[in-house]
C-alpha cells in the first residue's frame, strides 16, 4: 500500500478558482470584439481577415503539448505557460492594431495570434483536467460548468469592454496582454489535484446545483446588461455597479468551500476529498482513498471494479486465457484509441459540427454588417450567452439521461446537429429578424458538442490519458476553420465584393452559398453521430449499469 499525504484544503477551493481561470481561458472567443478594428487598421481583405480567425481557432486548439504536459507537471506549470503565451502573443497584437510598431509582416501577426490563442489551450486544459480528475463521478457535470465558464468569457469581457471602455478594440486587446496574467498568477497556487472520492456523495450535487444556477443568472445578467448598455445612455456608476455585480457572481463559487469551513456535513465512510501536497499528477488522481486511511481503495472497492471489469470483457467477447487490450470504457493510451473506429467517428462528428460553427463565429462581425446589422457587441454576447446554456445543458441534460436509462452522450450530439441545419439554412434565408433566433440556436448548439465531447472521450477512453485524447478532438476546430473559413467564406465574400465593385460585400448574396455548404456538413455529421450513438450503446448499459457510473478496473492505480 502506498500512503499519501494530504493537505486540508477541499477541492472545492480549487474550483471557485478554476471558474476565474476559465473565464480568462475564453479569450480566444474574443475574435470578433476586435477582428474589425483588426482589419480597418491593417486594410486587410476578408480572406487575410479569415486566415487570421484560422490562426486564433488552432491557437486555441492545439493542446496536444498541455495535455502531455498535465501528465508529468503540476498544474501550476501548465498555467504559467498560458501566461506567458498571452502575454507576448496579444502584446504583438495591441502594438500592431495601435500602430506603436509600424509595418509587422503578416506572417508575424498570424504566429503571434496562435501564440495568444493557445494560451486558452493551456489554462483550459490545465483547470478541466484537474477539476475533472477531482470530481470523476461528476463529470459530465464538472465539464458542462467550466466549458460554461469558458465560454462566457466572451460575454464577460464583451461587458468589460462596453462598461469601461466604450467598446475600443485596443482596450480589450491590453485587458488580454495584462490582465489575463495577473488573474492566473494569482489563482494558479489553488488548482491543484486532489485524491478523489468514488462513493456518491448527496452534497456534491447539491453544491452543484448551487454552481449551475448562480452561473445561470451570471448570463442572464451578462446579456441583459449588455443589452441596456446599447440601447440607454448609462452613466459612469450605473456601468461601475454593474462590473461589481458581475464580479460577485464570479466569485459565488467560493460560498461552497466557506460554507463546508462553517458547517461541515457530518461523513459516513469515506472521508472528505483533500487536496494534495506532493502527488503525482499523472497516476495520483486516479487513486481510489480507502475508508480508513488515505492509502489505495479497500478490497471491497476492487471487487466491485473487478466485476464490472468482467462485465466488459464479457460484452466484448473478449474473456480469454491470454493478455488483451484496453476494452471501451477502460484507460487506453493514444495508439491503442486511434485504431478504433469509435475514436474516429467521434472525432468526424465533432469536427464537422464544432468546425462548421466556428466558421460563423469567426466571421460573425461580417456576417452581421453584410445586411446592414451593426451592433456586434450585443450580438457576441448573446452568442456567448447560448453557448454557456449549451455547455451547462450538454452536461446536466445529458448525465441525467446517462444515468436514468444509459443513453449514449452522442445521441444529444446528433439531435444538435439536426437543429444546426436548420440554423445554417435561417441565416441562408437573410429573413428580418432571424439574425438573433440563428445566432442563438448556433451557440446553444456549438456549446452543447464541447461538452458532450469531453465526457464521451472520458468514458469511452479512461480519464489516464484523456486529457490528450480531448485536445486532439478539438484539432477538429481549427481544421474545420481552415476549410470552411479561410478556403470558402473568404474567397465567396471576396468574389462577391468584387462583383458589387466594393472593398465591403453588401446583402444576404456574401454568405449564402457559404451557409447552404454548411447545413450539408451538419447533414453529414448527424448520420455519423447516429452511427456512433449505436455502437457505443452497449457499452454505457455496462459503465452505468444501475443507475450510476462503475469505474472499470483499469482506471483504478
Amino acid at each position: 500500500m502506498q500512503t499519501i499525504k494530504t493537505g486540508t484544503r477541499p477541492p472545492w477551493v480549487g474550483f471557485a478558482a478554476a471558474v476565474w481561470v476559465g473565464v480568462a481561458a475564453g479569450n480566444s472567443y474574443c475574435f470578433p470584439l476586435y477582428s474589425h478594428a483588426l482589419k480597418s487598421a491593417l486594410g486587410f481583405s476578408q480572406q487575410e481577415l479569415t486566415v487570421l480567425g484560422v490562426a486564433n481557432d488552432l491557437g486555441e486548439n492545439t493542446g496536444i503539448l498541455p495535455g502531455i504536459a498535465c501528465n508529468y507537471f503540476p498544474p501550476w506549470v501548465v498555467l504559467l505557460v498560458g501566461v506567458v503565451s498571452s502575454f507576448f502573443g496579444y502584446g504583438v497584437i495591441w502594438l500592431a492594431i495601435t500602430k506603436t510598431v509600424q509595418n509587422l509582416p503578416y506572417w508575424f501577426l498570424w504566429v503571434a495570434l496562435v501564440l495568444a490563442a493557445n494560451s486558452s489551450a493551456w489554462l483550459g486544459t490545465a483547470v478541466i483536467v484537474t477539476n475533472l480528475r477531482n470530481f470523476p463521478l461528476s463529470r459530465g457535470t464538472v465539464a458542462g460548468l467550466l466549458k460554461g465558464y469558458i465560454a462566457l468569457s466572451a460575454a464577460v469581457f464583451t461587458e468589460v469592454s462596453i462598461m469601461l471602455f466604450n467598446g475600443s478594440a485596443s482596450a480589450n486587446l491590453l485587458v488580454f496582454t495584462l490582465g489575463i496574467p495577473v488573474i492566473c498568477l494569482a489563482l494558479m497556487y489553488y488548482v491543484r489535484p486532489c485524491i478523489p472520492s468514488f462513493e456518491p456523495d448527496p452534497s456534491e450535487n447539491t453544491h452543484f446545483m448551487f454552481t449551475q444556477a448562480t452561473s445561470l443568472v451570471l448570463a442572464i445578467f451578462l446579456l441583459t446588461t449588455t443589452i441596456l448598455k446599447n440601447t440607454l445612455n448609462l452613466n459612469d456608476t450605473v456601468s461601475y455597479t454593474f462590473i461589481a455585480v458581475m464580479v460577485i457572481f464570479l466569485l459565488s463559487p467560493l460560498a461552497i468551500p466557506i460554507k463546508m469551513t462553517f458547517f461541515p456535513a457530518r461523513k459516513k465512510g469515506n472521508g472528505p476529498v483533500e487536496c494534495l501536497e506532493g502527488l503525482d499528477s499523472k497516476t495520483g488522481p486516479l487513486l481510489t482513498p480507502s475508508s480508513s486511511s488515505t492509502t489505495l481503495a479497500s478490497s471491497n472497492d476492487d471487487e466491485d471494479v473487478s466485476y464490472v471489469n468482467m462485465l466488459l470483457a464479457i460484452g466484448e467477447g473478449a474473456v480469454k486465457g491470454k493478455k488483451r487490450g484496453p476494452r471501451r470504457g477502460e484507460d487506453f493510451s493514444f495508439r491503442e484509441a486511434a485504431v478504433k473506429a469509435d475514436f474516429w467517428l467521434l472525432w468526424a462528428t465533432y469536427f464537422l459540427g464544432i468546425g462548421s460553427g466556428v466558421t460563423v463565429l469567426n466571421n460573425l462581425a461580417q456576417i452581421a454588417s453584410s445586411v446592414g446589422f451593426t451592433d456586434t457587441s450585443t450580438l457576441m454576447s448573446l452568442f456567448s450567452f447560448c453557448n454557456f446554456l449549451g455547455r451547462l445543458g450538454g452536461g446536466a441534460v445529458s448525465e441525467y439521461f446517462v444515468r436514468l436509462n444509459a443513453t449514449p452522450r452522442t445521441f444529444w450530439t446528433m439531435i444538435t446537429q439536426i437543429i444546426m441545419v436548420l440554423t445554417y439554412l435561417l441565416y441562408a434565408s437573410a429573413l428580418d429578424g432571424t439574425l438573433y433566433a440563428a445566432t442563438a440556436l448556433l451557440g446553444t448548439c456549438y456549446g452543447l458538442q464541447i461538452a458532450i465531447m469531453i465526457s464521451t472521450s472520458s468514458e469511452l477512453f479512461g480519464l489516464k490519458n484523456f486529457v490528450i485524447f480531448f485536445n486532439f478532438m478539438q484539432l477538429g476546430n481549427p481544421l474545420g476553420a481552415l476549410l470552411f473559413s479561410g478556403m470558402l467564406v473568404g474567397y465567396i465574400y471576396d468574389t462577391e465584393a468584387a462583383n458589387q465593385g466594393a472593398s465591403t460585400c453588401m446583402g444576404p448574396a456574401c454568405f449564402r452559398l457559404t451557409f447552404l455548404v454548411l447545413a450539408c456538413v451538419c447533414g453529414l455529421g448527424t448520420i455519423l453521430s447516429l452511427i456512433l450513438t449505436i455502437r457505443i450503446r452497449p457499452v454505457y448499459q455496462m459503465l452505468y449499469a444501475g443507475g450510476s457510473f462503475r469505474l472499470p478496473q483499469s482506471s483504478v492505480h
